[in-house]
C-alpha cells in the first residue's frame, strides 16, 4: 500500500517542478510502546480460562487452575505431560495455554492396569491403541495458535520422549497408582516413567486427595480416593525426586473424611446422594475434597 508522502512525490514530479522529489522517509521502526504487546503467560491463561464451558468455569472456585499451573511453573513454550488428560482438565486447557511453540503429552494409565479396576474397567479394545487413538481424536480440536499434541501410555514411554518433558502434571490420578502399589507396582513403575520423560531439573506437578494424617495407613492407600501427604512425598522422594513447595491453593478444611467415608461422596460425582436430597445438601456445603497441591523436582 503506498504512503501518502510517495504519492505526493510522484505528483511533484508530473507537473515538472525544478526540485527533484525528496525520497519518502523510512517508516519509524516499531518499538515495544507502539507495537502491539504480546500478552504476558497470565493474561494468555486468563483468556483460555475465560473461553471455558460454563460447566468448568463453575469449578474454578475448587480447582484453582490458574493459581495451580502457576505454582507448578507452567508457561506458554514448554512440554508438559498431562496425566489421565480430558477434553478440557487439564490438556484441553494446555492446548490453548501453551501456545504454537508448546506441547502437550497426554499419558494414561496402561492397558493392563486398566483391567484391575473391576466393574469401572474400560472395553480393553479401546485402549489397544490408546496413544494414536487419542492424538487422533484431538487433532481436529487444536488451533492454528496451539500447542503440539503427543501420547504415550505408563509402562510404554517412547525413547524419542526421553528428557524432553519439563513438566509432568499428576493431578487426580496418583490414588489409583498407589493403590495397585503394594501388589503390582505401579506407582514405582510410574514414577521411573516420570523420570525418563522430564529432562534434569523438570518439575512434577501433584494434586491429590488428601486424608487426614490420623486415619490409617490401610484406609489412606487410596481405594476411598484419599492419600496421606506425608506418605506421597515420602514415594516421590524414594523415586528420585525432592520437594520444592507445598501449597494450600486447593485445601479444603470442610471436607474431614471418616475412614467411613470415599472422595466420591462430594461434588461433583455425588455418589451418594442419589434420591436423597438432605444427604446432596450436605455434600455440596462441603464442597470438593481437601486436596495437596505438591511440587517435585527430578534430583539430578
Amino acid at each position: 500500500m503506498r504512503t501518502p508522502l510517495l504519492v505526493a512525490a510522484v505528483a511533484v514530479a508530473l507537473l515538472g517542478c525544478s526540485k527533484p522529489a525528496e525520497p519518502p522517509a523510512e517508516p519509524a521502526a516499531q518499538t515495544p510502546a507502539t507495537a502491539a504487546a504480546e500478552p504476558s503467560p497470565a493474561e494468555r491463561l486468563d483468556a483460555v480460562l475465560a473461553a471455558q464451558p460454563d460447566a468448568e468455569k463453575a469449578r474454578y472456585a475448587y480447582r484453582h487452575p490458574k493459581e495451580t499451573l502457576q505454582f507448578f511453573g507452567v508457561e506458554p513454550g514448554m512440554t508438559v505431560v498431562d496425566t489421565l488428560p480430558g477434553d478440557v482438565w487439564y490438556t484441553g486447557i494446555l492446548l490453548d495455554y501453551l501456545g504454537p511453540n508448546g506441547k502437550v503429552i497426554a499419558a494414561d494409565y496402561s492397558a493392563e492396569m486398566w483391567t484391575k479396576f473391576g466393574e469401572y474397567s474400560p472395553d480393553p479394545k479401546t485402549k489397544t491403541n490408546w496413544p494414536a487413538d487419542y492424538v487422533a481424536k484431538m487433532e481436529p480440536k487444536r488451533g492454528a495458535d496451539d500447542a503440539a499434541i503427543a501420547a504415550f501410555q505408563y509402562g510404554a514411554v517412547p525413547d524419542d520422549m526421553a528428557g524432553t518433558a519439563d513438566v509432568v502434571l499428576m493431578i487426580r490420578a496418583l490414588h489409583h497408582f498407589n493403590r495397585m502399589e503394594a501388589k503390582d507396582g505401579y506407582l514405582t513403575k510410574a514414577l521411573a516413567d516420570i523420570n525418563k520423560v522430564l529432562k534434569p531439573g523438570g518439575i512434577v506437578g501433584v494434586e491429590a486427595h488428601r486424608s487426614p494424617e490420623g486415619n490409617s495407613d490401610a484406609w489412606a492407600v487410596g481405594e476411598a480416593g484419599y492419600l496421606k501427604q506425608s506418605a506421597v512425598v515420602a514415594a516421590f522422594e524414594k523415586g528420585g525426586f525432592e520437594l520444592v513447595e507445598a501449597s494450600e491453593i486447593n485445601a479444603n478444611p470442610k471436607d474431614q473424611p471418616t475412614e467411613k467415608d470415599f472422595v466420591w461422596r462430594l461434588p461433583p460425582t455425588l455418589a451418594t446422594s442419589e434420591g436423597k436430597p438432605d444427604v446432596k445438601a450436605q455434600m455440596e456445603a462441603i464442597g470438593e475434597s481437601d486436596r495437596m497441591t505438591l511440587k517435585f523436582k527430578k534430583k539430578a
